[in-house]
């Protein structure tokens, strides 16, 4: 009698393909667990916790004058630690359903075995902890203690996104989680902590950075449509199909640039943004043509590097 292989402690038994799908090698990767866990941070997602600070920043600065930089870093603080939270949660939760099984990806922390699956939920713990002692300094300064109230809703829909017996990230709403969290709750956010309100460029800014958001979510997700169709997860990419979701990622791009348009009547130096189009005109030309899953990846590098730039930009737009 053959022996069966155990599998990582916290995974599950592995989802078989339906008979006569096509199955993917899986993909190199980090051969070290180091490696692994710079690679479980996803770095080039951090571009989404940035931006909306800074155009939060520049907001505030458009009616206050005297800005603390002690508040502004503990916002990125919040932000980053909160990105690389999610990550890392993901990672964990999506591992131990067995999700990654059939990524096409770069290899995940717990999928690929090289880290414990009770590891990486604690580092995920930890810089969920992280963002909420940021976030209880900026509550202390500012006095609005009320803010408490909206981090632990932010961290918990962080975690629920793909954690839980019923993440909503399988069920089409993604989307939604990084649109209101990475682009209002952030750019609002920190426009009133700095301000002690929020304006009418804030609200708007905070469209724009949560609508690249959605355009980097998706072309992650796109990637994955077969994959994630196998095990279940129906992301947003999956429940319209791929040749929707493009067209979908392109509309995401339109409503930032549209946001940008209207900015340019009202700050000199916004129109210096749209030198973003170097970046997106690629992306998009990639995303309508793609066929193999390290272009998606190449799409969301670009649409990633363009969500800095544009928050950076536009943000120092505002402040001018």
């Amino acid at each position: 009698m053959s022996k069966t292989k155990k599998r990582p402690s916290g995974h599950p038994a592995r989802v078989n393909a339906p008979r006569g799908a096509a199955t993917t090698a899986k993909p190199t990767g980090p051969k070290s667990a180091a490696g692994a866990w710079i690679a479980g941070a996803r770095l080039r997602t951090l571009p989404l916790a940035i931006a909306p600070v800074a155009l939060g920043t520049g907001a505030a600065m458009i009616d206050t004058v005297d800005i603390s930089k002690l508040l502004v870093a503990l916002c990125l603080l919040v932000a980053v630690f909160l990105q690389i939270g999610v990550n890392y949660a993901n990672d964990y939760s999506d591992g131990v359903r067995g999700t990654d099984d059939f990524r096409v990806g770069p290899p995940r922390l717990t999928g690929s075995g090289l880290v414990p699956a009770k590891r990486v939920l604690a580092v995920a713990l930890v810089f969920f902890g992280l963002a909420a002692i940021a976030g209880l300094v900026i509550t202390i300064i500012t006095g609005q203690y009320w803010l408490l109230a909206v981090g632990a809703v932010a961290i918990a829909a962080g975690w629920f996104y793909t954690g839980g017996k019923h993440p909503y990230g399988y069920y089409g709403l993604g989307e939604v989680f990084v649109f209101i969290f990475f682009g209002l709750v952030a750019t609002a956010g920190t426009t009133f902590i700095l301000a002690g309100e929020v304006n009418d460029e804030s609200w708007l800014a905070g469209i724009a950075a949560g609508a690249i958001a959605c355009a980097v979510l998706m072309a992650n997700n796109i990637r994955d449509i077969d994959q994630d169709r196998l095990v279940k997860k129906r992301t947003f990419a999956v429940l319209i199909g791929r040749t929707a979701s493009r067209i979908v990622y392109v509309v995401w791009l339109a409503i930032a640039y549209a946001i940008l348009w209207f900015f340019t009547l009202l700050f000199p130096l916004a129109p210096l943004v749209f030198f973003t189009l170097l970046l997106t005109g690629p992306a998009i030309v990639i995303m309508l043509t793609a066929k193999k899953p390290r272009e998606f990846v190449t799409v969301l590098q670009l649409t990633s590097l363009f969500g800095l730039l544009y928050g950076i930009g536009l943000g120092l737009a505002f402040g001018y």
